[in-house]
């Protein structure tokens, strides 16, 4: 059609429009192609001048326009007879093949500017002895720009101190630690206190120009391997005194995985949380900073004693005892299946630390930071085991049954040993196994058991290789023990998952234990007596200190306020710990 037109208003333009109607009227039915060939031999009476003639002749007799015609009338043709895609998703490609061609149109557009910065001009009277300086443009958003800085105690001069990892100055690559700040925005910073520069720094928004001196020592580029860590406790930098810059501090709770990313300096690494978005470090307390720290409160606390700094090792002055809260002078219920007494004498156990003069602090018990690596159970691998830990009285015994019941050949639990005789309706290696005393003490000695006491002149206990008996049989061993004993268990053997089972409130607790009992310690046969109000106080006081003392050891926290809600989070804990990836001590990977 477009065709037609072109033709139709070259002949106009050179013959008049009755002439034009007379060629139309004598091939009304003729095609186009036939039209043109025609048209020559038509045109020759009505055109008054040669030139136009032979210019008309020329070009309708053109061979490329007949071929053009052709095609046109071939195209013409197949619409009209309506055709169909071969393919149903041809509208679809089509759409597809147009957006990669914009995409592409737009990626030219853009790669052939230039966002290179443009930096003012140098001063043309620059002293030719004055130290040669770097100007840096980086645009601010609401972003901090991840870099600390201090004053020169010996020169006065303003230098960075630190560059964040993933912040906008580490990323830029333009500012490096020890580079001396000279002037921001053109503001001279000589005279300036650090408060001051950083409120200058806080109050610009977009481009910010900084004249520096570059520093003379050149920084090798560090490719520090990935670390991550479990924090062991928590940290709140708006509260911590000791850090040199707030706002650079990274907050942490508890439980969180962290990625160190430098530790370079030997007091503050930088770290961030893993999953989190934000690409930018933040300062934490170093491992053994913190470790220090806690042996201060430590010493302060506990020994009420003076504490000195020797050589960067503390040191403790005092001559106090300091008694663990957490052992009790009675043997605790649930006795046949938990053995709450200690593998040492009661006596023994109530020195935990002896606090001399010139004694170094013993760091290995200080929860700081415990590194970490991802682990996720191979198909056919021996289960984890999972203990379970709690106060007496809280519901760990039927928590475990619970578990038995629902699947008696995924869970098991295991069988003690007991020199006590064995009763008629019993049966060695099913209720107990039962051995010689000879034979138990020997294996005490030989530390094969986990956990054991005495009742009565009668030995319990809970061996190792009762452990590895239940897990050989691809088994879910469950187990629960006093949480001292969690350092033992805690090996790449065994990987441990430990529950925490805590109590709720005494009021609630009144509520839906009136008419519970609890298990008595006085015999091994699992009498039981009801709850009085001293037993919830000691419950929950029980769980405070547990929570307290072995809080870092605990893999997830469950509170048993019901029953079936608590056994159903459970199941699905132990669930995702046998499908899911969980982060483990990294020594557990490596072996």
């Amino acid at each position: 059609m477009h065709i037609c037109l072109y033709v139709y208003s070259y002949i106009q333009a050179f013959i008049s429009p009755r002439a034009v109607k007379t060629i139309c009227f004598f091939f009304p039915s003729s095609g186009l192609y036939e039209l043109l060939a025609a048209l020559p031999s038509q045109l020759h009476p009505h055109v008054s001048c040669p030139e136009d003639n032979t210019f008309l002749q020329d070009m309708f007799g053109e061979r490329s326009l007949h071929s053009l015609v052709k095609i046109h009338e071939r195209l013409q043709h197949y619409d009209k007879s309506k055709p169909v895609p071969i393919l149903d998703s041809a509208a679809a490609l089509a759409c597809e093949v147009s957006f990669i061609d914009s995409l592409l149109s737009v990626h030219d557009t853009v790669a052939q500017k230039s966002y290179d910065p443009e930096l003012p001009p140098l001063p043309e009277d620059i002293d030719d002895d004055e130290d040669s300086v770097k100007i840096i443009r980086l645009v601010k958003n609401k972003e901090p720009l991840g870099a600390t800085i201090m004053r020169d105690e010996h020169t006065g001069a303003i230098l960075v101190a630190r560059i964040m990892r993933g912040g906008a100055a580490d990323r830029s690559g333009l500012i490096h630690v020890g580079d001396e700040l000279k002037e921001v925005n053109g503001i001279p910073v000589d005279d300036k206190k650090p408060e001051e520069i950083i409120r200058i720094l806080a109050q610009s928004q977009g481009a910010i120009t900084f004249k520096v001196v570059p520093s003379i020592k050149e920084e090798a580029p560090t490719k520090e391997p990935k670390m991550f860590v479990k924090a062991l406790f928590d940290y709140d930098p708006k509260e911590d005194k000791a850090i040199p810059c707030k706002e650079a501090g990274l907050a942490f709770k508890k439980g969180s995985i962290l990625q160190i990313m430098s530790q370079d300096d030997a007091t503050w690494w930088q770290a961030k949380v893993e999953g989190d978005a934000n690409p930018r470090a933040g300062l934490i307390p170093s491992k053994q900073f913190q470790e220090s720290h806690e042996a201060e409160v430590f010493v302060t606390e506990s020994c009420g004693g003076v504490c000195q700094v020797e050589s960067g090792a503390l040191v403790l002055v005092c001559k106090q005892m300091y008694l663990s809260p957490f052992f009790h002078s009675e043997p605790a219920a649930g006795f046949r299946r938990s053995f709450r007494l200690s593998r040492r004498d009661k006596k023994t156990n109530k020195s935990m630390y002896e606090c001399k003069k010139s004694e170094i602090y013993d760091m290995a018990d200080v929860p700081t930071y415990e590194e970490v690596a991802p682990y996720c159970r191979r198909s056919g691998a021996k289960h984890r085991l999972v203990v379970l830990v709690g106060p007496t009285g809280v519901g760990l015994n039927e928590l475990k049954k619970k578990l038995l019941i629902s699947d008696p050949q995924h869970f098991s639990v295991t069988i003690p040993h007991t020199t006590r005789a064995k009763r008629n309706q019993e049966t060695d290696g099913v209720e107990y196994h039962f051995i010689s005393k000879h034979l138990f003490e020997t294996d005490i000695h030989n530390n094969k058991f986990i956990e054991y006491g005495e009742y009565k002149g009668n030995f319990y206990g809970t061996s190792l290789d009762s452990i590895r008996s239940v897990l050989s049989k691809n088994k879910v061993c469950l187990l629960d023990v006093q949480p001292h004993t969690l350092k033992h268990l805690r090996t790449s053997e065994f990987k441990p998952y430990v529950v925490f089972v805590k109590p709720p409130s005494v009021e609630r607790l009144r509520e839906t234990r009136k008419s519970g009992k609890m298990i008595s310690a006085k015999d091994d046969k699992g009498s039981s007596k009801p709850f009085t109000e001293d037993d919830f106080q000691v419950m929950v006081s029980t769980a405070e200190t547990m929570e307290t003392q072995y809080g870092h050891l605990f893999e997830k926290i469950l509170v048993n306020d019901d029953l079936s809600e608590a056994f159903a989070e459970l199941r699905l804990a132990l669930k995702k710990v046998e499908t899911e990836t969980q982060w483990v001590p990294v020594s557990w990977t490596q072996s």
